[in-house]
């Protein structure tokens, strides 16, 4: 039988901690939260290789490495709200959860959003909440938010993230084509409304499809 917790533990130490990503918070957010189970029984046992993995409706759950720089570049402190698009399998939303007050995480597929909230209400993840709408158009019901996190590529900043982005807040996302490398982003809502760009490395997404993402087909 797999050895989760050791495997975890492993990952942590391996793939986030040696390459640079020491916050604290952080390092125990991913020991808290067990990917093993936000994936199907046939992908368990790789649950914590250094790389995606399928996940239902054709979709995937991120590099823990990738999902570890997002959170680390959008500099998640304890009490924030936290917007995230793209809630897949919920991992993610997971493991903010254990650094933010309150996590909002936005999915298209039905069949994902079921998943998700039996996952959340399951594992006890409180403070997160599944919404099922076009993540693309943000979530104006319960900003501003302090940080916003994609897990899909866009060819832009969709301008109602920036909207519902809170004073000093920040987006990270990847932007770039389809089935292409991308460049992984930080946008930083400064004084007057003034956006701060920084460009944080190449990484490869799926798409995000929305009325401000890529079409569907």
């Amino acid at each position: 039988m797999t050895n989760f917790a050791a495997e975890r533990d492993a990952m942590v130490q391996r793939q986030i901690e040696s390459r640079g990503i020491r916050d604290p918070s952080i390092l125990e957010a991913f020991r808290a939260v067990p990917r093993e189970d936000f994936l199907s029984q046939e992908y368990r046992d790789l649950a914590y290789g250094d790389h995606p993995l399928p996940i239902e409706a054709g979709q995937t759950i991120s590099q823990p490495y990738i999902v570890a720089l997002m959170i680390k570049a959008a500099d998640i402190k304890c009490g924030d709200r936290v917007l995230e698009v793209g809630a897949g399998s919920g991992y993610a939303a997971a493991v903010i959860s254990r650094i933010a007050g309150e996590v909002i995480a936005i999915e298209r597929q039905s069949e994902l959003v079921a998943i998700a909230r039996e996952r959340m209400r399951r594992l006890g993840y409180d403070n997160v909440r599944i919404v099922e709408a076009d993540g693309t158009r943000g979530w104006q019901p319960d900003a501003p938010y302090d940080a916003i996190l994609a897990a899909a590529s866009g060819s832009h900043v969709p301008p109602q993230w920036v909207e519902q982005l809170a004073d000093g807040g920040r987006i990270v996302m990847p932007v770039g084509e389809p089935n292409w490398v991308q460049k992984l982003i930080k946008v930083t809502k400064g004084p007057a409304g003034k956006l701060i760009h920084e460009e944080l490395g190449a990484v490869r997404f799926v798409p995000l499809i929305g009325e401000e993402g890529w079409s569907d087909g």
